[in-house]
């Protein structure tokens, strides 16, 4: 647990929360701020900051837990889809360095974008920068 961290201290029962389900590895809450009706996190009751801090384990259960969450938020805020995200990083606009990942009812009309809209303007890249991107990361794998 880190001290400093809201989340550490929701799975710990030190700052309320609408909790919808908590299994041995995660804890999924509504958010307090939420984008639309039934937006709901998911975290790991540990501390891990990054999703690349995750053990597979932790990872394998967080997944899984988004999985059921989704289908549960969608069909209580009778949302007929859902943008599933994590921000990892403060510069992906991570606000809480705990991983966390948001289960979000989307509608229709609801104002919300792509997420390819992300980002604002898309980088122009050749097919050799696109093969050269696609090697690294495979060499990383």
């Amino acid at each position: 647990m880190a001290e400093d961290c809201v989340f550490c201290q929701i799975v710990a029962g030190e700052i309320p929360a609408r909790v919808v389900h908590e299994t041995d590895t995660t804890l999924s809450f509504l958010d307090a701020n939420p984008l639309a009706p039934g937006h709901t996190l998911v975290v790991p009751k540990d501390h891990y900051e990054r999703l690349e801090d995750l053990p597979a384990e932790v990872a394998e259960a967080v997944f899984g837990e988004l999985h059921r969450v989704n289908a549960a938020a969608q069909s209580a805020a009778e949302a007929p889809a859902s943008t599933v995200a994590f921000n990892n990083g403060s510069e992906a606009g991570q606000e809480v360095p705990h991983v966390h990942g948001h289960v979000i009812p989307r509608f229709a009309d609801d104002g919300g974008r792509p997420i390819h809209a992300v980002t604002g303007t898309r980088p122009e890249l050749s097919d050799g920068e696109l093969d050269e991107i696609a090697a690294a990361i495979a060499a990383n794998l």
